[in-house]
């Protein structure tokens, strides 16, 4: 009993270093992909083996400086249980309830991306389906048309839970965009496609050309495709896609791991 015990603590100790390790390098790619606003914007994790608390970074760290050791322990009560700075209020104030009450909120990233942001700003920020990307984007998403200022009181992200419900994807009227699954690599790679899909909207429409909408019945099957859409060798393509662009962080940015 005893040695299952302590393996059962290496083995969660583990993941924990691993969820961190990810977490910094989600970071660090959103200032490769500019996704990044500076010191603002967050992207959280709920903290392996747990049910009260995620994984911040102090407020006033960039991202291009985040490692895995400068994570922040917060408890969903707004106390931070471990590491060093200041809890930046709004996130704690959306992302704490949708960890909390959200059972695939593994991970929230909520960015204000160019392109996605750009398109919360319009009066009908629907993401069109006028294309493959934009179709499994679409499929993801719900949309809040309801901004009503900065986040300073945990009542908005349980707002935005109601939201969200079974989704993955949040559009934020006149805000910019989150994201909120089980795992660390699919929330980046929604966000990365999301990004996409926004911005070849945004690139269609400045042609001032017809857009196509795809027929119902169009989008319909691709769905259904998509939701049947293999894994390779037994990993899902978000996975692929986090541990090819950790590979390019390993020769550029290689202290992410620190």
């Amino acid at each position: 009993m005893l040695q299952e015990a302590i393996k059962n603590g290496v083995e969660i100790e583990t993941e924990r270093w691993q969820a961190r390790v990810d977490l910094a390098a989600a970071h660090r790619l959103c200032v490769m992909q500019d996704f990044h606003e500076g010191i603002f914007n967050h992207l959280t994790y709920r903290v392996p083996g747990t049910n009260d608390r995620y994984y911040q970074i102090p407020f006033g760290l960039h991202w291009s400086e985040v490692t895995a050791s400068s994570f922040m322990e917060v408890s969903f009560d707004g106390e931070r249980l471990s590491g060093e700075g200041e809890i930046e209020r709004s996130c704690y104030c959306i992302h704490a309830p949708i960890h909390k009450l959200a059972q695939h909120a593994g991970a929230v990233f909520h960015t204000h991306m160019p392109y996605a942001s750009a398109l919360s700003r319009l009066k009908d920020q629907t993401i069109l389906p006028i294309g493959q990307t934009e179709v499994a984007i679409g499929m993801h998403t719900a949309y809040d048309n309801d901004y009503a200022g900065p986040a300073f009181d945990p009542k908005e992200g349980e707002r935005l839970v109601g939201v969200i419900g079974n989704k993955k994807i949040l559009m934020m009227a006149s805000h910019g965009i989150a994201t909120v699954t089980p795992t660390i690599s699919e929330a980046f790679d929604l966000l990365y496609y999301a990004e996409r899909a926004c911005q070849q909207i945004i690139l269609a429409m400045q042609t001032g050309r017809e857009l196509n909408i795809l027929p119902q019945h169009v989008i319909d099957d691709a769905i259904k495709e998509f939701k049947t859409a293999p894994g390779y060798g037994n990993k899902k393509p978000h996975v692929w896609h986090f541990e090819a662009l950790k590979r390019i962080l390993d020769r550029k940015e290689p202290d992410y791991k620190n």
